[in-house]
């Protein structure tokens, strides 16, 4: 395969090597690999020709403001074929959001539907393309570009969501990026291929839509299919339409899909590959959907940092229940207590006491923007703040965000341990736990639980229930019912908005 130091390059790749075939589809519009480099020639011509100035924070940034459609991926690659820098952002956030990342970035064009702009108004930049008006002009252009730039030039500035502050820009440089193709493509057998159908209905402006969705087809020349706005039935109708072999997917897909039965496997009967990311996976959804499919869910971990895939169980020989695998190729990770030392494993049963995950691989970000800080040591190691124990195989199994830990009487409680056994209720549909102020523990857990339709369970129902699987100290004192609870555009529970 010929290597490439631009990410661009690889729709250029994929073109020399099959122009004919398919490269994007979209309802009843399907794009070939020939067409989408000429677009993104265009894109990249274009952004040229304005001639854009550097500033002292280094090349021109472009925010791209777009849903899962096909002008996403000429926008994106064609930015980077003219060696600007990326700004993926998501198109439903507020004036406010949009606003801070557009000012933080210094973002001197935007690429953004209509909405986003009557948003902004008067503080969306000078130059602005907008899907269904100018940007097709844009795309039409008739020029043959020279890549520039790659390697450890910065390629794309992703804003994290942020669980303390703003949403800070992490730095990806091609190579990062890159690297984590090459990484993912080393487990053997190789689990995307150039032959392969990938859905693409998570988010492109996510780090796992972006490189593990929208990347690994242009790495690989293989064919995506473009997912607006995911709706379970919809979406299954997709899979059936266009052939998908391979399906990277976030919880709360899987949790639908889970539900619908024949119709689930129905349409996955072509389906090899189902991966899920971003957040754990209920192991009561995952149990159901590899019963009704006959295909087990591939759970990885990651980061927006690490361009992003860490760990997987395409890396382990099973898939084991609430596992997120082993490292991946050419990823090295550790699990450290509070003083930076190896978790030793368990004499007795191999398992080691929970540890924070440090990682370090070529796949790293640069640190954040605009200087770099907190970004990986000089020996390379990043510490992810996520908290994971090894089992005595050495796959691994988070157990939570160190800075959402909850210490009740000086005990360590992980609020994704207490969320499992609410969510195993049969009369819950999801929960969120909390560490709220306590006159005489410090903290205690309070608890935020979405019921079942049609339910009528108590609080004292669940509390009792959490007392016949957990140890008192984690057991939740309060629990208050809620219509729904805040997520992410990947599914993960916003925490900060429920503090």
């Amino acid at each position: 395969m010929q290597e490439v130091s631009n990410v661009a390059d690889l729709v250029r790749r994929a073109a020399s090597d099959g122009g004919a075939r398919p490269a994007l589809r979209s309802h009843d519009t399907v794009l070939s690999w020939a067409e989408l480099d000429r677009q993104v020639d265009a894109v990249a011509a274009g952004l040229t020709a304005l001639g854009l100035p550097e500033d002292g924070r280094g090349r021109p940034r472009v925010a791209i403001a777009l849903p899962n459609v096909p002008e996403f991926a000429a926008a994106y690659f064609g930015v980077l074929r003219a060696g600007l820098v990326a700004v993926p952002v998501n198109p439903a956030y507020t004036a406010r959001e949009l606003s801070h990342v557009l000012t933080d970035s210094g973002a001197a064009v935007l690429v953004a539907t209509r909405p986003v702009l009557d948003a902004l108004g008067d503080d969306a930049p000078a130059v602005r393309y907008q899907l269904g008006e100018n940007l097709g002009e844009l795309l039409n252009g008739d020029a043959k570009v020279l890549t520039v730039g790659g390697g450890e030039d910065l390629a794309v500035l992703l804003y994290t969501s942020g669980t303390a502050g703003p949403p800070k820009g992490a730095m990806l440089p091609h190579r990062a990026l890159l690297a984590n193709h090459e990484q993912l493509a080393a487990i053997d057998p190789a689990p995307v291929t150039g032959d392969d159908v990938l859905l693409l209905a998570v988010p492109l402006f996510h780090a796992y839509g972006l490189n593990s969705g929208l990347g690994a087809v242009a790495y690989h020349g293989a064919c995506g299919v473009l997912v607006e706005r995911f709706d379970p039935a919809d979406s299954l109708e997709a899979i059936e339409r266009h052939g998908v072999t391979a399906v990277v997917g976030v919880p709360p897909m899987f949790i639908a899909w889970s539900l619908m039965g024949e119709r689930l496997a129905r349409a996955w009967a072509g389906v090899r590959l189902a991966v899920c990311g971003a957040s754990p996976l209920d192991a009561a959804a995952e149990r159901r959907f590899a019963e009704t499919t006959g295909r087990p869910v591939q759970q990885g971990y990651g980061l927006t940092e690490a361009a992003p895939v860490l760990t997987s169980t395409l890396a382990s020989p099973s898939v084991k229940p609430g596992s997120i695998g082993r490292p991946i190729p050419g990823v090295e990770v550790r699990l450290v207590d509070a003083d930076g030392e190896d978790v030793v494993p368990d004499e007795e049963d191999g398992t080691s006491d929970p540890g924070e995950i440090v990682a370090r691989g070529r796949n790293f970000f640069r640190g954040y923007w605009p200087d770099g800080a907190s970004g990986p040591g000089p020996d390379g190691w990043w510490a992810t703040g996520d908290v994971a124990y090894a089992d005595e195989d050495g796959d691994l199994f988070i157990v939570d965000r160190l800075g959402e830990l909850i210490l009740v009487s000086g005990f360590n409680v992980y609020p994704h341990e207490v969320e499992s056994v609410l969510a195993a209720h049969e009369a819950v549909v999801e929960a969120a736990a909390l560490g709220v102020p306590h006159p005489y523990t410090g903290q205690t857990v309070k608890a935020l639980v979405v019921r079942k339709p049609g339910s009528h369970v108590t609080a004292e129902e669940l509390i009792a229930h959490c007392e016949r699987n957990l140890a008192r100290f984690k057991c939740p004192t309060a629990v208050e019912f809620v219509a729904e609870l805040p997520h992410s555009a990947t599914g993960k529970v916003r925490k900060g908005a429920l503090q």
